[in-house]
């Protein structure tokens, strides 16, 4: 009775949702019931230091609020620390992760004395200060009790890689290709574990993608450029590579994109002051009617047809 298709909302619990997550989860949902297939819900709270229960909480409130259904259990990241342990180490053993005990003041400092740096996608590239460290005086700063990430050398990485380019195909934007050059280029030797965060985003979504089998990724236009890297890790660690969605942003009345730090209107606040699912559906873009829809033939179904 489903198809293979396999579809995630995976929200992190470091605020209260606003529309733009119910557009996500939506579409997501939508594109599963359509072909019959299954919608999964994850809890990506990997940021100990920022993620919070009462916004878990709400995630699960305004979801079944808003009429939407799931397979359980849930999946939370920070429940399996120790998998993405094991992904790290498999790196560190192929020489493609090393320590930098650099902080972002120094960074930038660094960058500032040379008169600047490459900017990349999410701003300006790591200059590789610790790239080149010997190992001894690596080990010594480890057990002398520094602070320090683990970087990925994009370099190393891209070597280990064959039958480029990667390809990986969008929904709207079409086919894409991924090149070391472009790789090296937006991204440098990115981050994939730190003190506070024992692995980054790029590696825990990519290995719980895999994981769960989810075939098709929906979700922002802002993590479009994130998915050359994350083609990356799939080829890295021999991973199935889904299709991707990304679709719109909303905006809010100013024009600037609505995010949890501008203090967009959550939907734990429309949910308490009286609005009604369907009045979120039509704000965000989708017809409450096929939401409905979907609704009641999902609750209609038995547990074990939805298992």
């Amino acid at each position: 009775m489903q198809s293979g298709i396999v579809t995630r909302f995976a929200p992190s619990p470091t605020g209260w949702l606003h529309p733009g997550h119910a557009l996500s989860a939506g579409i997501a949902a939508l594109h599963a019931r359509a072909a019959g297939g299954r919608f999964l819900l994850r809890i990506e709270d990997i940021d100990t230091t920022r993620c919070r229960p009462e916004y878990s909480d709400a995630i699960l409130a305004d979801l079944a609020w808003l009429g939407l259904h799931w397979e359980q259990p849930v999946r939370r990241q920070s429940q399996h620390f120790a998998a993405y342990a094991t992904a790290l180490d498999d790196l560190k053993q192929r020489g493609l992760l090393y320590p930098c005990f650099c902080t972002r003041r120094q960074i930038q400092a660094e960058i500032a004395a040379a008169g600047g740096a490459p900017h990349g996608f999410d701003g300006a590239l790591y200059p590789g200060t610790c790239r080149g460290l010997a190992g001894s005086a690596r080990q010594d700063r480890i057990a002398a009790g520094g602070n320090y990430a683990l970087r990925l050398d994009m370099a190393a990485a891209c070597r280990q890689v064959a039958g480029w380019p990667l390809r990986w195909q969008d929904g709207t934007a079409g086919p894409q290709a991924v090149t070391a050059d472009l790789l090296l280029a937006g991204f440098g030797d990115v981050v994939l574990a730190r003190k506070d965060i024992p692995a980054s985003y790029h590696l825990c979504v990519t290995h719980d993608d895999a994981l769960q089998g989810i075939t098709l990724v929906t979700r922002g236009q802002d993590l479009f450029p994130a998915t050359h890297l994350h083609r990356l890790l799939q080829a890295l660690f021999g991973w199935p590579v889904p299709a991707y969605a990304h679709h719109r942003l909303l905006a809010d009345e100013s024009g600037e994109r609505l995010a949890k730090r501008r203090g967009a209107a959550s939907l734990r606040d429309l949910r308490m002051a009286g609005a009604s699912p369907a009045a979120v559906w039509r704000q965000v873009g989708l017809d409450p009617a096929d939401m409905e829809k979907m609704a009641e033939s999902v609750s209609r179904e038995t547990p074990r047809e939805r298992s």
